[in-house]
């Protein structure tokens, strides 16, 4: 069995008061085809430490891929067969104290014949630097992050690109904002049917995209046409921004940085390649392009300035205020309360907006 971590993982502060490590663990199994294995623990441990901060077996295991467990999921694990990969996707609560510089996991398997075998010194490093802290990427109002941070079933963290024999996680930490109006409702009134409605319909399009940081801006494009939402998309031919992004917006905040912004307004694109940008200054507006089903921004950073073998980073935005949390899917009947859990208005700093997290911007 071959066990490794795609890529070292980074402290990061959520929007739920916790300190959080993502990453992933890739398996691939050489065993015997005819005694094939079932990993049934996991266990991780800090650096050197002999408790573990997290255990998960048995049907538990399921949880931690990037798709829902059927009904009939065996119960006793997860099946490895010979020749096959899965990848288990690691989102950790670190306890208060110093960060660990380290973990290592140690893997239960259990073969055909029932024996047990165990992969006992897994390890990867913790990035001891703190993840880069930027501005709001919109200003005020209500946004919705959705398929966001935490959330291994969506399909951003969920997607895995294999290109030329490497893999790379470029969404790793991406959220779609969604706007919201004052009652937490994406569109300003009742379709029976989602694919009639059209852009100016939904609270966020049109609105100014801004400058997380100073930067200069890599690339950047205009001209494509904005979809109608809801409507089936067609598959890209590959996977880069040109296919994906529709009109977007990649910049350059520091050496190895680049914060990505897509599905931008048609014809709203306001800076240039080779342009420099002040953190705040407008750089589009949001909109439906590309591989986009309704209007929102998508945003993430990345090691890299191109979709394809960049791996996504972490991030903390400087100030907002958590409003409360909900599914996308509850906010498009504005006839209907949104249902969406509301909390008391609670200022935050230097924390990365979790998955369906309801936050305003500052104006």
């Amino acid at each position: 069995m071959e066990a490794r971590i795609l890529f070292a993982p980074q402290v990061v502060p959520g929007s739920d008061g916790a300190r959080h490590l993502a990453y992933e663990l890739r398996l691939t199994s050489f065993q015997d085809e005819d005694n094939p294995l079932t990993l049934t623990r996991l266990d991780v441990f800090t650096d050197a430490g002999k408790a573990p901060l997290l255990t998960v077996e048995g049907a538990e295991l399921h949880r931690l891929l990037n798709r829902v467990a059927p009904d009939d999921a065996p119960k006793d694990g997860l099946g490895v067969a010979s020749g096959r990969s899965l990848t288990l996707f690691l989102w950790l609560n670190l306890p208060a104290g110093t960060p660990p510089a380290s973990l290592r996991h140690q893997l239960t398997f259990r073969t055909a014949k029932g024996e047990l075998q165990r992969a006992d010194d897994v390890r990867t490093r913790v990035v001891a630097t703190a993840p880069i802290r930027i501005a709001a990427p919109l200003r005020g109002g209500q946004w919705l992050a959705a398929e966001g941070p935490g959330n291994a079933l969506s399909h951003h963290w969920g997607g895995m690109v294999a290109i030329d024999g490497t893999l790379s996680i470029p969404q790793r930490f991406a959220i779609d904002w969604f706007g919201l109006d004052a009652a937490n409702h994406s569109l300003r009134s009742k379709h029976e049917d989602l694919t009639t409605s059209v852009d100016e319909d939904w609270i966020g399009f049109g609105q100014d995209v801004l400058a997380v940081a100073d930067g200069v801006v890599v690339d950047a494009r205009d001209g494509i046409a904005d979809g109608k939402p809801l409507r089936p998309l067609e598959g890209p031919d590959d996977l880069t921004a040109r296919t994906l992004y529709g009109n977007f917006v990649v910049l350059r905040l520091a050496p190895g940085i680049y914060a990505h912004y897509a599905h931008l307004r048609a014809g709203s694109v306001q800076v240039r390649t080779g342009q420099r940008v002040k953190r705040g200054a407008t750089l589009a507006q949001l909109g439906q392009t590309g591989s986009a089903g309704a209007p929102h921004l998508h945003f993430h950073l990345s090691d890299r300035p191109t979709f394809e073998h960049s791996q996504g980073l972490p991030f903390v935005v400087e100030a907002f205020t958590l409003l409360g949390q909900g599914k996308i899917e509850e906010t498009f009947d504005p006839t209907t309360p949104s249902g969406a859990s509301a909390v008391k208005a609670t200022p935050r700093k230097n924390e990365l907006p979790l998955d369906g997290s309801i936050v305003s911007f500052p104006r």
